[in-house]
């Protein structure tokens, strides 16, 4: 029986709870509450190292909770750095006061269509801009002219300082900047949402002026990403529209039905960047690499170098990042058959993360992703072999890994959606077999269509064909009864679903009885082998030791 190392999955969820509060307390607060658990794991910690002097070889539960305590403290003091940068400069004033400025960064998120919230709405886009600088002053009008507004309607104070922090830009379609580029956008400034990653909304009421063209691996990527967007017009139906996003993750084109048909069956991260988009290529390279026999550390340095290569071009995002690293988690922990320490790499992973980017926490896909991982890394690999025998390693790899993912999942979107999908298992089942050639077809295509445009069309055109079975999929499945299924809401219904999933998971794996690979039939599982206690040996008398000399003989005279 396997003992799973657990000793940091404390720290990890202490690190995510005072993740979630560091991001959404002041910052001075933050700092004090830093020390006072940094001292209190300092003060576990000795304790717990005075005990192992004094004698005690066993690891208590003193220097676990010290781990943690310390952990929460890295990461609450990570965080309330952060959050005391974005607090300083005009950037919060303005957002707090909702006035007009101008704005001056790096764009760090595509645009992405934002639905109309009543008929006859203006379209509208959404991007991301990690701000630098801010100037006030209403730039309706008005022209962006070295980050200053000139000829506007109203008045600029003139005032500029520095600004730290991301800003959502809501404008209109036609003012798109390219990614990685510096720009300029004036307009209206208005509060983010407490706790939230952007520090402000921005409205923009004018132009987007162009400072610095992109990075030139920006630009490659951006070359790349526009390859496929014209590959992908050829496509018809649901192929056109999902090619795109299974490949780099624009969902731009997705139409708003389809992206409810994949929500309701459990199929929406299929078209955004997850852990199993690099799970697959990691995959991909480490059997290549096995193929042609080279080394550990070759493998090891070809897989970082292709997932470096694929976070710029599908852009480091945040959730791009996490996403990454959840992959190499998923991967490790399937490849290295040993889920006794992937709680260990999943905790440290978590922990690291937390650190380098608090607001993560707050994240649905964070926690989805962290939920898809643990399952897929410890339910995954048993379930896998235990249906193995009868169906064979792929098949039950391919259904292991969804039902695992499921039961882990579940609880997690009924505490934000209310409902739970029971055909999602199905779904992504049916859907799997085209999970694997949409993406790595239509990253080759991808790479083709830049250098050969020749070959690349029917690379593509076979990357559409599996993108259409997955749209056929999740619209079908979509449409079955009880593709959404109302649930007990509240605490008390993720809980019991969590306990439905713990359940599930143990006579899935089977207690009791078992199939048998052969007939197909419920056998009792054989019982535990007992180790035989040694029979005890029967004493036997030794013999009496041979007499040295002979008695004389009686009347024998000299």
């Amino acid at each position: 029986m396997r003992t799973l190392d657990l000793r940091l999955v404390p720290a990890a969820a202490a690190a995510w709870v005072a993740a979630l509060l560091v991001v959404r307390a002041p910052a001075a607060g933050a700092l004090v509450t830093t020390a006072v658990l940094a001292l209190a794991g300092l003060a576990a910690g000795l304790i717990g190292l005075r005990r192992r002097w004094g004698g005690a070889s066993r690891e208590s539960c003193r220097s676990v909770g010290a781990l943690a305590l310390l952990t929460a403290a890295c990461v609450a003091g990570a965080g309330a750095a952060q959050v005391d940068a974005r607090a300083h400069g005009l950037l919060p004033e303005l957002a707090r006061t909702q006035g007009a400025g101008v704005l001056v960064g790096r764009v760090v998120g595509e645009p992405q269509p934002v639905r109309a919230t009543w008929p006859g709405a203006p379209p509208r886009v959404r991007w991301v801009l990690a701000a630098s600088s801010v100037t006030t002053g209403n730039g309706a009008g008005g022209n962006v002219v070295g980050g200053s507004v000139t000829g506007g309607s109203g008045a600029s104070d003139g005032r500029t300082s520095a600004a730290s922090g991301q800003v959502a830009v809501l404008g209109d379609p036609s003012e798109r900047a390219a990614y990685g580029a510096v720009v300029a956008v004036a307009g209206r400034l208005r509060a983010g949402t407490p706790g939230a990653r952007e520090v402000a909304v921005l409205v923009a009421s004018g132009p987007v002026t162009v400072r610095a063209s992109p990075r030139a691996w920006d630009a490659l990527a951006a070359r790349v990403r526009a390859g496929v967007r014209m590959l992908a017009d050829d496509l018809p139906g649901d192929a056109r529209a999902l090619l795109p996003g299974v490949t780099v993750g624009d969902t731009s084109a997705v139409p708003d039905d389809l992206t409810d048909a994949m929500r309701a069956s459990g199929l929406t991260h299929l078209v955004a960047v997850s852990g199993a988009h690099f799970a697959l290529v990691a995959a991909l390279v480490l059997a290549t690499g096995a193929a042609l026999r080279a080394s550990p550390r070759m493998q090891a340095l070809a897989t970082a170098g292709v997932t470096l290569a694929m976070l710029v071009l599908v852009h480091p995002a945040p959730s791009v990042v996490r996403a990454a690293a959840m992959g190499a988690v998923g991967v490790v922990g399937l490849a290295a058959g040993r889920p006794a320490r992937s709680p260990a790499a999943l905790g440290a992973a978590v922990v690291v993360l937390l650190v380098a980017d608090p607001w993560l926490a707050g994240e649905l896909g964070f926690a989805l992703s962290v939920a898809a991982t643990a399952g897929i890394v410890l339910l995954g690999g048993p379930l896998a072999r235990r249906w193995s025998g009868r169906l064979g390693t792929g098949p039950a790899t391919a259904l292991a890994v969804p039902v695992a993912a499921q039961l882990t999942c579940g609880p997690v979107v009924l505490a934000v959606s209310g409902s739970v999908t029971p055909w999602g298992v199905v779904a992504n089942v049916v859907a799997a077999p085209a999970v694997a050639p949409a993406t790595l077809l239509g990253l080759l295509s991808a790479v083709l269509a830049p250098w050969w445009p020749a070959l690349a069309p029917p690379v593509s055109a076979a990357a559409g064909a599996a993108c259409w079975w997955i749209g056929a999929v999740a619209r079908r499945c979509a449409s079955l009864p009880g593709a959404q299924l109302e649930w007990l809401p509240g605490v008390t219904g993720t809980l019991l679903l969590a306990a439905v999933g713990v359940a599930a998971a143990r006579l899935l794996l089977g207690a009791r009885r078992g199939v048998s690979a052969g007939s197909g039939r419920l056998d009792p599982c054989p019982p535990r082998p007992v180790p035989a206690v040694p029979r005890a040996r029967p004493v036997q008398a030794r013999p009496a030791p041979a007499r040295a000399a002979r008695e004389p003989r009686a009347g024998r005279q000299g």
